[in-house]
């Protein structure tokens, strides 16, 4: 745990010194996933556990009020990216844990709600939650984009995913740290594509 072993400058020197390190392409191929999926009316679902279930559900509210502008949000003509996080939806969660297996909870609502051509981005700091894996799995056999944001080694996710954003760093805290701050960047860059023709940071 890197906060137990840096004081606060040399904790946000490291912090930032990870950040630079991260591929700018990799993030930008989400931002093109995303936006592909915006235009083409194809649903998003995010999953994760723990921190990662957190920045997964925070991801899916930025992508669905933060990719318009305020004064867009009561217009219903304008198109809406279609996101779910597969994690809030607490007593479905709980009922697949307890009556299927933990590993079930994402599968099976992604049994329900996906088809071909929507993107799964799977978050997992190991990269080796089993219920992250049998999503991904399912998502690669049924004509799904898999997208992983990963960290550590990446994992077993890693292999199985089509792209990802991988932090190479054995501390699960900064990795979830970095995924949040990506994520806002992406946010404004879809923001960008969607409203302000002419200005895409994107290329």
């Amino acid at each position: 745990m890197l906060g137990a072993q840096l004081d606060y400058n040399d904790y946000l020197a490291r912090l930032k010194a990870e950040l630079d390190r991260c591929n700018p392409a990799e993030v930008r191929l989400l931002c093109d996933w995303l936006y592909e999926a915006w235009q083409q009316g194809r649903y998003v679902f995010i999953i994760g556990n723990g921190g990662s279930a957190a920045n997964a559900s925070h991801f899916a509210e930025d992508l669905g009020k933060g990719t318009l502008p305020a004064e867009a949000l009561k217009d219903d003509s304008r198109r809406r990216l279609k996101v779910l996080s597969l994690t809030d939806n607490l007593p479905w969660v709980t009922a697949l844990g307890n009556d299927c297996g933990y590993d079930q909870v994402f599968v099976q609502q992604l049994m329900h709600y996906g088809q071909a051509g929507d993107l799964l981005v799977a978050i997992s700091g190991s990269g080796n939650s089993p219920n992250i894996l049998a999503a991904v799995d399912w998502a690669n056999r049924h004509g799904l984009r898999t997208f992983g944001m990963t960290g550590y080694d990446g994992g077993k996710l890693k292999k199985m995913q089509q792209a990802g954003i991988h932090v190479e760093l054995h501390d699960m805290g900064m990795v979830e740290a970095i995924h949040g701050c990506l994520m806002h960047w992406i946010i404004g860059d879809l923001y960008a594509r969607i409203n302000l023709t002419g200005r895409w940071s994107g290329g």
